[in-house]
């Protein structure tokens, strides 16, 4: 059999610790999989930032991206590479650019997920280009502000419909709150959504492939203890619930990679927030859940690389045609659930895993206890916390890994 090399590149902004974990668990792997007549190996390179040439020839099977949604550069440069040299990337960079947060909101309520009552409203103010003066006194119509807050009800949340980490997201309990929002909000075109209030429970559910991890999140406590060490919080058939609308979430909208918020109120999860494909991805703020993401990144991309995945064109007809009035939202699961999986070649995926990466939990186990995954994760506080603080906040972060170490076996798919 002839060895082939499938090149895997780190498109990079401000990471630190995670491109470390993947790149040096991947060499102890030291994988050497039979495909058809070739045994594959992999190598990791992290991309530069260059000038380029459009016909240049291609140098890499695989782009895991962590830059585009906000680099132009990179970003078409990836966009390139996927449709002169089909290199696979995640997350899709037209999904990417295209999907903001109000446009989810817009798929998922059509599929009939319970998406909390959602308005849009026009920018308080604007930027002076040509054609606005006519425009607006043309087209734009005064609005009662307090109406439409009426109708959502208090509490409400006033968000960016763009997103942005947290950017501008405020909570507002009345009418004036909300009209002194608005005053304030400038340029930004907002959404306000109707609060699911009050809640018992917040969780993120973070998605790589058909790969799921659920978490219990705590919104007021500090970055670092935001996602909880909690365990055993939910039944499992609110698991499989939660599991299925972020598989077709991150499938409807064609992004490999992403993070649902849902809130549990009465009963019911309610989907807030899930345009996230750049999620977070720091042993800063993920420490306990940190090696999950770290297996699953290899396991997706050593996965898309050896079988030459392609990126899809996105296809919504098939969830809307599976769909009818009436479906509970546990039958509508039952029928868009496994279009998603189809979308990630679940049932072909995890028989690679199986057949291929056995020994994947055993070496992560192993190098998350050793002074080089203590030094990546010092690297990163390093980067974030004053000095006085670092050795302290390393130790906390690696202890938290440690905690995973000795919950989480050496054998066994976790």
């Amino acid at each position: 059999m002839a060895d082939v090399t499938k090149r895997i590149g780190l498109s990079l902004g401000a990471d630190i610790c995670w491109p470390i974990a993947f790149t040096e668990i991947l060499k102890r792997l030291d994988l050497a999989i039979p495909v058809g007549m070739n045994k594959v190996r992999f190598h990791v390179e992290r991309l530069t930032i260059d000038p380029f040439d459009v016909r240049e020839p291609k140098r890499y099977d695989l782009v895991i991206d962590r830059l585009t949604h906000w680099y132009h550069v990179r970003r078409e440069w990836i966009k390139k590479a996927v449709i002169m040299d089909d290199v696979y990337v995640f997350n899709n960079p037209w999904a990417v650019q295209s999907m903001e947060k109000l446009t989810t909101y817009a798929g998922m309520i059509r599929l009939g997920f319970p998406i909390p009552k959602t308005w849009l409203v026009p920018p308080h103010s604007y930027e002076p280009v040509a054609d606005l003066e006519y425009t607006l006194n043309t087209y734009a119509r005064l609005f009662d502000l307090g109406s439409i807050g009426k109708k959502l009800g208090y509490p409400i949340f006033m968000k960016p419909y763009d997103g942005g980490g947290w950017r501008a997201v405020t909570k507002l309990d009345d009418e004036s709150a909300l009209r002194e929002a608005y005053d304030q909000s400038g340029k930004l075109v907002m959404t306000l959504q109707a609060a699911v209030h009050p809640f018992d429970r917040f969780v993120r559910c973070i998605g790589l492939g058909p790969q799921t991890h659920v978490v219990l999140y705590d919104p007021k406590a500090p970055l670092h203890d935001r996602y909880t060490m909690a365990r055993d919080f939910m039944t499992a058939e609110e698991r499989s619930l939660v599991d299925g609308m972020t598989l077709v979430i991150n499938a409807f909208f064609g992004w490999d990679f992403n993070s649902c918020e849902l809130l549990h109120k009465a009963g019911t999860w309610h989907p807030i927030d899930f345009a996230n494909p750049c999620p977070d991805s720091q042993v800063t703020s993920l420490h306990y859940h940190f090696p999950w993401l770290i297996k699953a990144n290899i396991r997706w991309a050593v996965f898309a690389a050896a079988t030459s995945r392609r990126v899809k064109q996105l296809d919504w007809q098939p969830y809307f045609d599976a769909v009818e009035d009436g479906m509970t939202l546990g039958e509508r699961l039952d029928v868009l659930v496994p279009i998603a999986k189809r979308r990630f070649d679940a049932d072909r995926f995890e028989e690679f895993c199986d057949r291929h990466l056995g020994d994947l939990d055993a070496v992560t186990h192993e190098w998350f206890g050793t002074d080089d995954a203590r030094e990546a994760v010092r690297r990163k506080v390093a980067a974030l916390f004053p000095p006085h603080e670092v050795e302290s906040f390393t130790d906390l972060f690696f202890q938290r890994i440690q905690q995973w170490r000795a919950d989480e076996p050496a054998e066994g798919r976790s």
